[in-house]
């Protein structure tokens, strides 16, 4: 085989072992039926906008024979919205929501976790149905319908809700959004009254294994070009 491509083609391998090592192995669940990872894992969550008439705080949960405790508060309002009715409510980072909107949050392995919103007059509603009575009152995924619904009235949108309850598949491609309804309103299912995006940080291995990798690639180009000069 000719030397060159034996290089490039070492450096490729072991740029992809090592990122595998470091991609996420794991069985893991993330949606309407509950949060678990089989190892730590870190999630970072952005807060991108609310339409909740109430003053509300979302907040990570931990699960033990279905009572929930607070484990961490992600993201507060200070207010209600940023003008009280308009925009139906809109919240947004920087007026109602302060700080840079941004948190990682280290889930520990083999532990039962859930989000809760809770709005004080409406009380909670969990990201798990189950904590509901069965009732769905948050939507996941990386679903373009999701995203494009942020900012707009989404009863609409929503009447499949069934069809965004699991979030594993873009939680480490791309991250996926989670919406909450807080069952104001007597209840009217859109899905827009606080809305965040959540996406797996990479493990150390994994941008170590990247960036090894490419320097195998780099080197093994400029040993090529040396050959060529020479």
């Amino acid at each position: 085989m000719n030397t060159k491509l034996l290089s490039a083609l070492t450096a490729t391998a072991a740029a992809t072992a090592l990122f595998s090592a470091g991609a996420p192995a794991q069985a893991f669940s993330f949606g309407t039926n509950g949060i678990t990872f089989s190892q730590d894992t870190s999630v970072k969550f952005n807060f991108k906008e609310s339409h909740g008439q109430f003053q509300s705080s979302l907040g990570i949960y931990s699960v033990k024979d279905s009572a929930v405790s607070l484990v961490s508060t992600l993201f507060s309002e200070t207010k209600s919205s940023d003008n009280q009715w308009e925009n139906e409510w809109k919240g947004t980072l920087g007026n109602t929501v302060l700080g840079s909107g941004s948190v990682v949050f280290t889930f520990l392995a083999n532990q039962i976790y859930t989000l809760g919103l809770d709005s004080g007059y409406n009380g909670s509603v969990y990201s798990t149905s189950a904590l509901n009575s069965g009732s769905q009152q948050a939507v996941f995924g990386g679903q373009s319908q999701l995203w494009d619904a942020l900012g707009k009235e989404t009863t609409n949108v929503f009447q499949a809700a069934g069809q965004f309850t699991n979030g594993t598949g873009s939680l480490f491609n791309g991250g996926t959004l989670i919406s909450f309804d807080d069952r104001g309103n007597s209840n009217d299912a859109d899905f827009q009254d606080f809305a965040v995006s959540a996406e797996a940080v990479p493990e150390p291995m994994t941008m170590t294994g990247l960036a090894l990798g490419l320097g195998g690639l780099v080197a093994a180009r400029r040993r090529r070009a040396s050959k060529t000069t020479s």
